[in-house]
């Protein structure tokens, strides 16, 4: 019973001796334990949204772009500057931020029909591999 009692008392005090080191030092051993995170912008895994696609060449109807920032291991990129492309229309803003999310947007008018192409740059040279195309009519 002694033996018994003498390995419970161990096994109790490395449990709580791991309790205790995750709880008082988590920031500290999460920056040892954890591998360093991929924050490389990539222009294959990054995203190019719009909608809608289809509106009316009146100058007001604005068709909403996103843009979602992602590494090669799909986690969320922030921070990083977008330059927004247009071969037709009018951009709210050409250039913007991701935000905590990865995400910049802006909006798209035009009172010319026809075919937009957007595209959209991260940082100074990285573009997102596939443009996307919006019709105003």
């Amino acid at each position: 019973m002694d033996k018994k009692l003498g390995g419970l008392l161990v096994v109790f005090f490395l449990l709580f001796m791991v309790f205790a080191s995750v709880v008082l030092f988590n920031n500290q051993l999460s920056s040892i334990t954890r591998a360093k995170e991929d924050v490389t912008p990539s222009a294959k895994a990054s995203l190019l949204f719009a909608y809608p696609l289809l509106l009316k060449a009146d100058g007001t109807t604005k068709s909403t772009i996103s843009v979602f920032v992602r590494s090669d291991k799909g986690t969320v990129v922030k921070s990083q500057k977008i330059v927004f492309t247009t071969s037709l229309g009018q951009l709210n803003t050409s250039e913007a931020m991701t935000d905590a999310k990865g995400q910049a947007t802006t909006t798209l008018t035009s009172t010319t029909p026809g075919i937009s192409v957007i595209g959209a740059i991260i940082g100074d040279s990285l573009k997102i591999a596939q443009p996307l195309s919006i019709t105003f009519q």
